[in-house]
Order: C-alpha cells, then structure tokens, then sequence
C-alpha cells in the first residue's frame, strides 16, 4: 500500500506534469481545437505552459480566467459552450468572426459573465431566454448576427444590464414592453430589424438612465410619446427610418443633455416646437424626409450646431442669418423646401463647412464668399434655385471642393480662372445658367474631373487643347453655347469618355483622326453646328456607340459603310451635304428622317428628296401618265379598302384591333401578322399579367406576344389594396422601349388598341430559368452553365442600376423573369412593375404606395418600409443564387414558415454547406459554388446598405472562377466560359 498511494498519486497527475497545464488551460485548448481559423491566432497557446494566463486574448486576475477576447480572429465552427466551465469569467468576445451555430441555452452557466460580445457572426436561430439568467451580465451585444423570432420577455428581469445590442437582426415580434423595467440600461439599440408594426413604448421613459436609444428602421408608428421626456440623460435619440407620425412633442426639447436627434425619414407634421434654447449641447439635428412646415426658429440657428439637415420638407421663409454664428456647423442641407431670399452672408466664416446642399428652394441673391474660408468645403451643391450674380473668386481657391452643382439658377459673368483647376473636383455642374467667358486652360488641372456639363450657357471661345489631360473625363456636355474653333486633336485621348455633347454651338472643322480609340464612347452628338468634311469611317468602329447625331452641319461625301455595324438607339445625319447612296442598314422608310436635307441622297428612301422636274416637251406624256396614275391608284384603293375591311373584321372577331402600333427596332414582319399567332395552342406561358404566346411569322422568325389581362397594376399593401398611377403595359413600353443591352430580353414592338394591349419580344426558346431549374430538366444545367446565366443576369441587372440614366430598379427579379436563349445566354424579362429612380430628387430611394415583387424574393425591408431602391433588387438577385446553388424553390412546403434564404441561412449553420448542394450539380465544382454561394449570401445581407453594388456583384462573380476547372477559366483576370452544346 505505501507503494501503491505514491503511484496512484503519479497516475492521476502525469498529464499535468507532461503538459503543464491547468485544468482552465485544458478547456481553452479544447476551445482551440473545436474552432478552426489561422494558426497565428493560437500561436501562444502553448501545451506547456502551466497556465493560460500568458496567452493571446487570455486575462487572468491569478490564477483564474476572467476574460477570453478572440474578437476579428477569423474563427469558424459552433459556439463553445463548454467556455463556461471558466467558473470565473467575466468578459467574453468573439465578434467578428464566423461562429455559425445557434446560442446554446446553457449560456446560462457563465454566471460570472458581466460582458458578453458575439457580434458579427453568422449564430441564428432564436436568442435563448436563459441569457437573462446571469444575475451579473452588464454589457450584451449580439448585433450583425442572423437572430430570428421575438426578444425574450424575460429580458425584462435583468437587474444590471447597462448595455443592450441587437441591432442588425431578423427579429420579427413586436417590440416588449418589458424593456422598459430595466432602469439599468444606458445604451438601447435595437435598429435595422423587421420587427411587427410597433408603436414607440411609452414604458421606455422609466429608462431614467438612457444615454442612447437608437431605434432606426423598426417599423414604428403612432407618435413619439410624451413620456420620453423623463430620458433626462439621453445623449443620442435616433427613431429615424420608421412610419412616426404627428408633431414633434415638446417633451424632445425637455433633454437637456441630448447631443444628436435623428428624426428622418417619417412622416412627422406640424412645425418645428420653440424652446431649442435649452439644448445647449446639441450638434446635430436631422428631421429630413418628414412632412414639417413652417419657418425656422431663430434660437434652433444659434445652438453650437455641427449638422443641420432639413430637406424634403415644406419649410418656407427666409433661412436664419444666426446659422452663420454657428461655430461647429459643418453640415447643412435644407434642399426640396421652399426657402427664399438669400443665403447667410457669413455661412463658412465661423466654421469648417464641409456639406452645403439648398437644392430645390428659392433662395436669391449671391453666392456668399465665406462657404470655403477654413478650407474644408467638399459638396456645394444649389441647384435648382435663383441665386444670380458670378461665382465668388474665393471658390477658386477652395482646394477641398469634391463635387459642385449650380445647374438651373441665375448666374452669370465669368467662371475664376482658378475655379476651372480644382484638383479634387470630379463633378462639375453649371448648366443653365448664362455664364460667359473661355473654357480656362488651366483646366488642365483638374485632375480627378470626371463629368463636366456646363450645356445652357454663353461659354465662347474655343475648347483648349488641354481638356485631353483630363483622363478621368466619362462626360462632357457643353451644349447650347457660343464656343467656336475646331475641335482639338486632344480630344481623342479621352479613353474613358462616354458622353460628348457639344451640339448648338458654332464649332467648326472636321471631326478630329483617332476617335476609334475612344472605345467607351457611347452618345456623341455634333449636331447644329459648322462640321465639314466627311464622316470618318472609324465612327463604325466605337464598340458601345448607341447614339450619333451630326445633323445640322456641313459633313458632304458618303455615309460611311462601317456605320452599320453600330447597334443605334440614334442616328440623325440630316441637313448636311451628304451624296451617294444609303447603307442598305438604312435603305428602310424608318430611318427616313435621319437622312432629310442632304439633296446629294436621293436613291433608296421614298419621299427622301424633291421629284425633279421632266421639262415642258413631256407635259402632255406627263398628264396621260397622270390620269391613267389616279385611275389605278383609285382603283388599288378600293382593293385595299376591302382588304383592310375584312382584315379588321377578323381581327376584331379574335379581340384585336390594331391601333397605335409603335416600334422600337427594325422589323422584319408586318404587326398584322401578330393576332393570326394569338391561338391558344400557341401559349407559352402564364402569369400575373397576363397569358404569353408563341407566333410564328410569314418570315420564319418567332417572336413572343405578350397579351396582358384588362386591369391596372394592383398589389396589396399592408393597408389593403392599391391600383398605381401606370399599367403594366405603360410602364414595360416606357422601360424596354429605352433600353438596349444584351442581357435585357428585347422590346420589338407594341400594340395599345384600348381594348387589347399586346407586347412583342424576342422569341426565348429555353424558356425561364424557373421553369428549366423546377423540372425534370434541371440535370441539362450543370454548374458551368448556372454560373453562366447568374453572370448574365447580373450583367443585365448592373446596366439597369448603373448606366442607365435615371437608373431602373426591377422590383420583381426572380428566376421566372430570367429567360433563356438558344445558346442558353440569360435575359431579364418582365418589367411591368419597374420603377425610374429619380435620384436627383430622393436621393436615390422611392417610397411605394404597394409592394411589388414575389414571395419569397421580396427584401424584408421592402416588405415593411416600402422603400425601394437598387438593393431590394440585389436582394432578390441573392435568392436567384440560392435557387441556382441549391436547386430549390425560394418558397416550399420543406421549409414550413421559412423561405429558401432562411433555410440556407439555418442549414449552413446546423449542417454545413454539403447539405444545401443540389444533387444534380458535380462535387467537382464544389470550391466554386461556395464561392458564389458567398457572393448570394452577402447580396441577402439584412442591412441594405451593406449588399453590394450589382456592378460589383459581376465583379466578384468574375473573380471568383477559378484558374483550372474543366469548362471555366480566369487567366489573368480574363473570364472564359466553355460550355458543351446543350439540346
């Protein structure tokens, strides 16, 4: 026995003595080994230590554990729920990592915990109750994180909780009155989650000790309550982005400690209360995007403001001159009001004014001096007002200035030398107005220029040489002016110029050798001015060009062959002296009106030019000629009357008559032989708005026709339903008609005979992508060819948002929308509910009267704000990419009340991404997929502002492929797609 005890007692403490570690160090390493991430993380995470207290990211207080901090350590796998057998810890963070489980319920267990931070990671699922539990926890933040369902009504039973994130969410439930017993709390933020339709918790005023409360895009509505004035405390008071309503509650003038009030973007009304004196400390006050009247209160201007933002309201009056006093104000917009006479005399001069937006007012008088005196104006903006006189020439000294914008005021005289170099400036901004004077040639300095338009004016003189230096120039408008010269060889340098518009002015010379290198030229337009010479040949040659207009000049010789080889939206080459013959392109009575006026083009185009006359000697064969003419021609009309008679008698027994025909390219078919397709063996498909059909014509070619059901577009909002402004006939025509790229299905025509309303595209013989990824076929697209098809799509959807202008917002992007070609190229369909995006004015974002889209592609922010803009579309554009990864429907019954976003959101965290593949795809490309999985997932991000930009979701799609894998190639940053001919 006296052998055995020494032994025994070796036994039990060998590992100890072999690794050295305590038993706090045998759990973190097991935390170590259960999540995986870079080796550095760990790298001090020694075995032989005899305690962790030396590690990376470890706090002891000796010996014992009282902080574990891995935060941004780029850690994966599920939560560590075994990290609360550290009896003694007392702060853990792991945010900003990949922890992709659900929070287990035995989180309960740290009872030592005082700070707890997950935020930013990928734990779903719903927040467990028992966190209330932890009789000490003081800090909690679980924001940036995918939580679903309701907040715990037992969180009203914390005692010590100073600190409450769960901002950036999915919480659905209504906002619990039970926050309001946790007197403890000084930081309340709850922003950007789907809660159910909430009115602002009166019980939030027994928060005595609230510093923060930050409740943006919540979904609230009623008014502010009264009882918010007991938040004596309160320093930031943020319920902007929700459904408020009535007046601002004199009770926000009672915090006295409040520093920043953001109230925009509600629909609050009434006038502004009086009493602004008492908040000696505010510094930023944003009640934009209400429906607030009134005039300012002279004691709101002499706070020691920083940001003052009043726009889209209906204040009227004179603007406050004590604004100017304002030592710290380095932000004020007060556009889309009705603001008159001038601005502050002394705005700038006692502050660092950096944003200065009055747009859309009435503001007169001058331009004050002083905006630029410390140095720090970036935005100038006034556009849209009456403000006269020159520009001051202190602005030309104001280095700092990003963008300027005076379009449509009164000013006049000449622009400062100085002014034309900023070298930040990338947009400047002075059409309409009657500015006079050269183009400087000290533009040469402005470096970062890329859109100049100053069209409307009196600019004279010639355009410098030195405008070619300006290589970040995208558009050069200057219409309208007086300028003369030719133009200078330079310009050609100007490789990433995409509009020139210098039609109206008196330039002359011939349009300079070397344009071929301006390959993103897209809009050039000369017309009304002195150009001779001939058109250059490499005109033909700029890829993108979609509109050329020369008209008005003096170009003579032929029309450059190489012309047709353009895909033009715009062609006008009249009143020139142009000879020879049309293009055969041309040769068609369409273009008729592009070639008037060139006496030299008489062959081809009936009615072109002037019958020219035969002499008096054949007067007598010319009147025989004539009667024997009007005899056949009256007799051919009567053959054509009858004919047109019974062809409309048959037209109108099938429900068509063919009225106000319009066409949007050239037509190879006659639009009466569109109803002999609309038989009801032809349909093709059916939807919402109405019945599709297949129509084989006289030449061979098919087209699609659409005939849409006799209704307005109506979709239910929240409220019941709405009928809008538009049909859906109306809306597709003003969209498609405008619109030409090769991932958008093309427009060829449509038919408005008040009783039928037809639409006719381009015939997709592969149908919709849903349709194809749905059925029996989905084996025919393997992962090469999805990818290509979430490619084009994206390509379609990035024109849409990014080049045309206004830009267009789907709203209904899903996989039925996306059509298929021969080649199995993909085409975005269906634009019966698209939206122009009137950006200028609503900075970007529309508020809809309904919802428009489909279940389950619907953004959550759209479905309760209705507002729209590009990101609801991204949105619906990540679910596009589910379906594709996954080969499953965006709604199903195997998802019960969840969508497909949800599901993978849920089995990407429980199961990993095996369990999402489709079976049909190969395990091959299995790196790939994930990637572009990634690329789906970060488009469905909660928070709109943090999905990307489609132009650069095709970004990332294209580096995404990888180097070598059979049928997809990146070599060099160059994108090759092989796919095999598919039947």
């Amino acid at each position: 026995m006296q052998i055995q005890v020494p032994l025994f007692v070796f036994l039990i403490t060998f590992p100890l003595i072999t690794f050295g570690l305590n038993q706090e160090g045998l759990y973190l390493q097991r935390l170590k080994d259960s999540l995986s991430g870079p080796e550095e993380v760990f790298s001090t995470w020694s075995e032989h230590d005899p305690t962790p207290c030396n590690w990376t990211g470890i706090t002891c207080n000796d010996p014992s554990v009282v902080a574990v901090n891995l935060s941004g350590a780029s850690l994966s796998g599920p939560f560590p729920s075994f990290i609360c057998h550290l009896t003694s810890l007392e702060s853990l963070s792991l945010s900003n990592n990949l922890i992709n489980s659900s929070l287990p319920h035995s989180i309960s267990e740290c009872r030592s915990l005082k700070y707890l931070d997950l935020s930013q990671n990928l734990i779903g699922g719903t927040i467990p109750e028992t966190i209330s539990h932890l009789p000490y926890l003081s800090y909690l933040d679980l924001s940036g994180c995918y939580f679903t369902g309701n907040i715990p009504a037992s969180f009203g039973r914390f005692r010590q909780l100073e600190t409450l994130i769960l901002t950036e969410n999915i919480l659905t439930g209504k906002l619990p009155a039970v926050l309001g017993n946790v007197t403890s709390l000084k930081r309340l933020e709850l922003a950007y989650n789907p809660f159910a339709p909430s009115h602002f918790l009166p019980e939030l005023g027994n928060l005595t000790n609230l510093e923060t409360l930050w409740l943006s895009m919540c979904n609230l509505v009623g008014s502010i309550p009264q009882s918010i004035e007991k938040l004596s405390h309160l320093t930031n008071f943020d319920v902007s982005n929700n459904g408020l309503i009535g007046s601002i509650p004199s009770a926000i003038l009672q915090l006295n400690s409040i520093v920043q009030v953001e109230l925009y973007n509600n629909s609050l009304t009434g006038v502004l209360p009086a009493g602004w004196s008492n908040l000696t400390k505010l510094r930023r006050l944003d009640v934009s995007t209400n429906k607030l009247n009134g005039t300012i209160p002279d004691e709101l201007c002499e706070l020691p403001l920083e940001s003052l933002n009043l726009f889209e309201n209906q204040f009227e009056g004179l603007f406050p001159e004590s604004i100017a006093k304002s030592p710290n104000l380095y932000e004020l917009k007060l556009f889309s009001n009705r603001f008159s006479g001038s601005l502050p005399s002394e705005l700038g001069k006692n502050s660092a004014l950096q944003y200065l937006d009055v747009s859309y007012n009435k503001f007169s008088g001058r331009i004050p001096e002083s905006l630029c005196e410390m140095g720090a104006l970036e935005d100038l903006i006034g556009i849209y007002n009456l403000f006269s006189g020159s520009i001051p020439d202190s602005l030309g000294n104001c280095r700092s200035l990003l963008r300027v914008r005076f379009r449509a005021n009164e000013l006049f005289g000449e622009v400062p030398t100085e002014f034309w170099s900023l070298p930040r400036v990338y947009l400047l901004d002075l059409f309409g107005n009657a500015f006079s004077g050269n183009i400087s040639h000290m533009i040469s300095g402005a470096k970062n220029l890329s859109n100049l338009q100053i069209s409307r004016n009196k600019f004279s003189g010639v355009i410098p040489s030195e405008i070619g230096k300006l290589k970040s120039l995208v558009e050069f408008s200057a219409s309208h002016n007086e300028l003369r010269g030719e133009l200078p060889d330079t310009l050609v340098n100007l490789g990433q110029l995409g509009t020139l518009d210098l039609s109206s002015n008196e330039l002359s010379g011939e349009i300079p050798s070397g344009i071929h290198t301006m390959k993103q030229l897209s809009e050039l337009n000369l017309a009304n001015n002195g150009f001779s010479g001939e058109i250059p040949e490499e005109i033909g040659t700029l890829p993108v060009l979609n509109y050329l207009d020369l008209s008005g000049n003096y170009f003579s010789g032929e029309i450059p062959l190489s012309l047709q080889s353009l895909k033009l939206n715009k062609l006008n080459l009249s009143n020139n002296r142009l000879s020879g013959t049309i293009p055969a392109v041309f040769d068609k009575d369409v273009y008729r009106e592009s070639f008037l006026g060139n006496p030299g083009l008489c062959q081809g185009v009936t009615g072109l030019c002037p019958t020219k006359g035969r002499g008096q000697h054949e007067g007598y064969l010319w009147t025989l000629r004539a009667i024997y003419t009007v005899a056949g021609f009256v007799f051919l009309v009567g053959i054509g009357m009858f004919i047109w008679k019974y062809q409309k008698f048959k037209k109108i027994k099938k429900g068509i008559t063919m009225t106000k025909w319009t066409s949007f390219h050239k037509l190879g078919f006659s639009e009466f032989e569109i109803p002999d397709g609309l038989d009801e063996a032809n349909v093709i498909g059916n939807g919402a708005s109405g019945r599709v059909y297949k129509a084989v014509l006289s030449n061979g070619e098919a087209v699609a026709v659409k005939k849409l059901w006799e209704r307005t577009v109506k979709d239910e909002t929240p409220y019941g339903a709405v009928e809008s402004d538009k049909d859906e006939f109306e809306i597709e025509v003003e969209t498609l008609g405008k619109i030409r790229h090769k991932n958008i299905v093309r427009l060829w025509c449509c038919c408005d005979s008040g009783d039928s309303k037809l639409l006719v595209y381009e015939y997709m013989p592969n149908g919709s992508l849903g349709d194809l990824l749905h059925s029996c076929k989905a084996k025919l697209l393997d992962w090469p060819l999805r990818f290509k098809i979430a490619l084009d799509a994206a390509e379609g959807l990035s024109y849409l948002h990014h080049d045309c202008v206004p830009p267009i917002v789907h709203r209904d992007v899903k996989s039925n929308n996306i059509l298929l070609d021969d080649e199995f190229g993909a085409k975005i369909s269906d634009f019966g509910v698209a939206k122009v995006v009137k950006a200028a004015i609503k900075g970007g974002v529309e508020s809809m009267s309904v919802i428009a889209g489909s279940y389950g592609y619907i953004a959550p922010e759209y479905a309760y704000t209705l507002h729209v803009n590009e990101k609801s579309d991204i949105y619906s554009f990540g679910v596009v990419i589910l379906e594709l990864v996954t080969g499953r429907r965006p709604v199903g019954p195997e998802f019960g009340e969840k969508d497909l976003a949800t599901w993978v959101r849920t089995t990407l965290n429980e199961k990993g991404v095996d369990q999402l593949l489709d079976p049909n795809l190969n395990s091959s490309f299995k790196e790939h997929i994930c990637k572009v999985l990634d690329v789906g997932l970060r488009c469905l991000n909660h928070v709109p502002a943090n999905r990307p930009s489609m132009r650069r979701v095709v970004t990332m799609l294209q580096e995404s492929v990888p180097n070598s894998v059979p049928g997809m190639e990146n070599k060099n940053g160059k994108l090759s797609l092989h796919f095999p001919k598919l039947v």
